[in-house]
């Protein structure tokens, strides 16, 4: 039996937003494999079935995001569940951006609440997640304000490509194949967040070039400036002079 796990907030208020990764990839595989409810219980929405030849559970913390080790110990115990094997975590991360994922065998809750709470419950981080990228969070807003809001068109549709990335990478998870996952879609993030980085260096460099060719023309403008306005003035002089001259008047 397989306990996969996604992190969320339960309420009609925040669906849809970032904070909501793990709940979001849980309804997918429900849509996909047509997995029934089984209710509430253990402080868990929960559902039963087959995915790729395994009995299931696909659950969902009714806890709020910061208790949720909660309900995954209560399952992990009910259901003698071994967490290094049979577990299988997913949440949302802001270092990642909308439409990766990173799948890890093991690791630290990197800041993340719920993870926190499901490691303090458990008493051990060596169980395998899935992170759904949401973006880093803008330096003016709050991290809870963001995490909380929805995504943008453009990033949804990058999301919803992720979502069904981790769906898939829950498959191979069960075909006990998580490295195969690890190496098919850490290295799809990995490319792209090298597009990325390499795309903003350039943008960096065309900026900086423009603005040495903007410093550029305002000195040869200032110059210009500066050289006409000596000549004037050596022009103006003259004419006084010239005008002296010819009225024979004498200072």
């Amino acid at each position: 039996m397989y306990l996969i796990v996604g992190l969320g907030n339960p309420g009609g208020k925040y669906a849809g937003t970032k904070h909501n990764m793990g709940f979001d990839t849980i309804d997918e595989l429900v849509d996909q494999f047509d997995i029934p409810s089984s209710g509430i219980d253990r402080k868990g929405m929960y559902g039963k079935g087959i995915i790729a030849g395994q009995k299931v559970i696909l659950m969902k913390p009714m806890t709020y995001m910061n208790l949720s080790g909660e309900a995954v110990r209560a399952f992990v115990d009910f259901y003698k569940i071994d967490p290094e094997q049979e577990l299988l975590v997913i949440y949302d991360d802001i270092s990642l951006a909308p439409g990766n994922i990173r799948i890890r065998k093991k690791g630290s809750a990197g800041g993340h609440n719920g993870m926190k709470s499901i490691i303090q419950h458990l008493g051990t981080d060596k169980f395998p997640r899935i992170r759904v990228g949401v973006g880093e969070k803008p330096a003016n807003w709050d991290l809870a304000d963001y995490v909380m809001s929805p995504f943008s068109k453009e990033e949804r549709e990058k999301v919803d490509e992720a979502i069904r990335d981790a769906a898939t990478s829950v498959e191979l998870f069960l075909q006990d194949d998580l490295d195969g996952a690890m190496n098919r879609f850490n290295k799809k993030g990995d490319a792209e967040a090298k597009a990325a980085k390499k795309a903003a260096k350039a943008a960096a460099r065309a900026e900086r070039a423009a603005e040495r060719e903007r410093q550029k023309k305002e000195a040869e403008a200032l110059a210009a400036a500066t050289e006409h306005g000596q000549e004037s003035a050596v022009t103006e002089a003259n004419l006084q002079n010239q005008q002296k001259g010819e009225t024979g008047v004498t200072e």
